[in-house]
């Protein structure tokens, strides 16, 4: 959607408006039907009584936050964009919104196996696709902690930049969305990243399986190594060379 792309001017504009301090998502996640939920808290400073966006490609919108005041949405909400009016020094937003699955490798892509028909979500966020998935302010230059909460199928495997977790119990989490709870689902709750451009989160669901290793960098450092593959190709994945070739 080029049309909705960020403009140089823009992303000038509003780098000198916008900090951002830290991003929080919770996304449901069942593969079934043609969009997810995302509800998202995002904390910023900026410019007092400046106003500016933050984008969003949703399929639709039910709630704006900002600062406690729930804004129009006739208003607040454009086709790749929510608009945010007196903004104060310190802002809490917070959206609840749709977001489409897409078959494109754009955003949150979603494949089912024509082999065993199981559903496989993979995210391609470069380089402005992180906005088809939650609400960010997307340029490159501002960066920030993102929070990730998953809830997926209790059988999946979850997968994003920071360490996975252990699976809990995803009552609390539906509680607090105000949504009824889906059976054997399971809830990943992973810890906040370092500041980091949108464009390099990812999200990794569905019944992976998987091979790991690992590498010493040369500063002696251990970082961990993992190939995660459909379970009707596992037979085909050619760890070692793949291992191989990243080791290098």
């Amino acid at each position: 959607m080029p049309q909705y792309n960020l403009t140089r001017d823009e992303a000038r504009e509003r780098s000198e408006i916008v900090d951002v301090s830290s991003y929080e998502h919770t996304l449901i996640l069942t593969g079934e039907g043609e969009s997810f939920r995302v509800h998202s808290r995002i904390r910023f400073t900026a410019v007092p009584e400046s106003t500016t966006f933050i984008d969003a490609i949703t399929a639709s919108v039910e709630r704006v936050r900002l600062n406690g005041v729930d804004l129009d949405l006739a208003e607040a909400v454009g086709p790749a964009r929510i608009a945010l009016p007196g903004l104060a020094a310190d802002n809490e937003l917070v959206v609840d919104a749709h977001f489409h699955y897409m078959n494109t490798g754009e955003g949150l892509h979603r494949f089912v196996d024509p082999v065993d028909d199981q559903i496989y979500l993979y995210s391609q966020f470069e380089v402005p696709d992180a906005r088809r998935v939650f609400p960010v302010f997307e340029q490159p230059d501002i960066k920030a902690p993102f929070s990730f909460t998953v809830v997926a199928p209790d059988t999946w495997t979850v997968v994003s930049n920071s360490p996975t977790p252990t699976p809990g119990d995803p009552t609390e989490t539906f509680t607090e969305l105000g949504e009824r709870q889906v059976p054997s689902t399971a809830v990943w709750q992973f810890a906040p990243t370092t500041p980091i451009s949108s464009y390099i989160t990812a999200i990794i669901a569905g019944p992976y399986r998987s091979v790991h290793s690992e590498l010493t960098s040369s500063d002696g450092s251990v970082v961990p190594l993992g190939l995660y593959c459909r379970s009707s190709l596992f037979e085909h994945l050619d760890a070692e060379n793949l291992f191989g070739v990243t080791k290098a």
